[in-house]
């Protein structure tokens, strides 16, 4: 390999996932900087095609790669009784993947300061002025770039140390019906009409795409993966038994798992690097959803670019991941039963709410109301003794980012 010599770009951000798009996205769109994105080249680095969803209000500039969208919620609990919610003014909304990269990739082609690099990211450093990365390029040529600022939007190697480890882990089919067997305008949340596994939860997921197509999947809250076969069986028996879907054809696949842990992730590696996404604690730990976390992450950041000041804004406040802390515990030692929980917060407390409670929007009186609907005994006592129950480093395997 021959070096080249060093290019000096204001931000860099390493990784072309969402939480990477999302930012490069707010800050070519401000213009004040510009802007290199680093993204694996083509091959076996590069993930596959994959949807993040998310809940949103109104015009959110995402409007030309957003592929569904849901206008009520449901829930089935485990006794097959469903709660079916509007959680107006929300929709709940599905990306694709290379929809959102289409996107960002051409605005960073139009913008003056934008550039897009297929590289490999080999090692982030600070240097004197800022930091640097040294990369790969496809041809065996290696390139070190540098620039005031580096975001590191890569996954991490391993999880910080933690009280509570879970893993959200799941497959799904892209299925099309002989018959229409789908309401175009309800997503199932949350399926609880699938057998329980002896420690965790599982439930069934369905986003349809129209009356004959639909994304369908199975999901764990427990400790490990499935094998596929696994996977494959329990989405068998979902879509014959509990779904009666009839005769359908899958048409596609998609595979992932997500941390759920109240670790401590330092948004800060360096003096001039620092890291977004799920390596920067994006994903909210009682649910797994990131994608809406790393769009308020993006635009923050990019605000805070402006003027920089202490340590970049933290994607999740500190009551809110107290709280899920507690509720990742609880359900972690059995104090609660799972899906009774989910079901009957969605059944009590107005759907809205509870989507604001899960993007960190509520007040503390509404928190404490929505806190009142839970099982109270069961949580204070996980509450009480959390503070005594030592975090603990544990290697985990690279987890992908999700659609969630």
């Amino acid at each position: 390999m021959t070096p080249h010599s060093a290019e000096f770009t204001d931000v860099i951000v390493v990784g072309g996932g969402a939480a990477g798009l999302g930012l490069a996205h707010r800050l070519t769109e401000t213009g004040d900087a510009t802007v290199t994105v680093i993204e694996p080249p083509d091959g076996p680095q590069r993930p596959p095609e994959r949807t993040w969803c998310y809940w949103g209000e109104g015009v959110d500039g995402l409007e030309e790669v957003v592929d569904a969208t849901w206008f009520f919620l449901r829930l089935h609990g485990a006794d097959g009784r469903p709660v079916t919610v509007d959680p107006a003014p929300f929709t709940y909304r599905m990306v694709r993947s290379t929809d959102y990269e289409r996107l960002v990739h051409g605005h960073l082609a139009r913008s003056e300061g934008g550039r897009l690099l297929r590289a490999t990211a080999e090692a982030v450093r600070d240097v004197p002025g800022g930091a640097e990365v040294r990369c790969t390029l496809p041809g065996g040529w290696s390139l070190t770039l540098r620039a005031r600022r580096v975001f590191d939007s890569r996954p991490p190697r391993s999880l910080p140390p933690a009280r509570t480890r879970l893993l959200q882990h799941f497959r799904g089919w892209f299925v099309r019906t002989d018959t229409a067997r789908f309401d175009p305008a309800v997503a199932d949340l949350m399926d609880f009409r699938v057998p329980q596994p002896a420690h965790g939860l599982a439930f069934g997921y369905v986003l349809p795409l129209t009356a004959h197509r639909a994304l369908v999947e199975y999901t764990e809250f427990s400790a490990g993966r499935l094998t596929t076969e696994a996977y494959e069986s329990a989405l068998g028996r979902y879509c014959r038994d509990t779904l009666g879907l009839g005769a359908f054809t899958v048409e596609r696949t998609e595979q992932g798992a997500i941390p759920m842990t109240d670790a401590r992730f330092p948004r800060r590696a360096g003096s001039a690097v620092f890291r977004v996404g799920t390596a920067g604690g994006a994903t909210r730990p009682a649910t797994g959803y990131t994608f809406a976390a790393v769009q308020r992450q993006s635009r923050a950041v990019a605000d805070w670019l402006r003027r920089p000041h202490g340590n970049a804004p933290a994607p999740h406040g500190r009551r809110a991941l107290a709280m899920d802390a507690i509720l990742l515990r609880a359900l972690d030692t059995g104090r609660i039963d799972g899906p009774s929980f989910f079901t009957d917060l969605f059944r009590h407390v107005p759907a809205e709410r509870v989507l604001r409670f899960l993007d960190g929007a509520t007040s503390l009186r509404e928190e404490w109301g929505i806190g009142l609907r839970t099982p109270v005994l069961p949580m204070l006592r996980t509450a009480v003794g959390l503070p005594f129950v030592p975090r603990r480093s544990e290697h985990a395997t690279r987890n992908g980012e999700d659609h969630r």
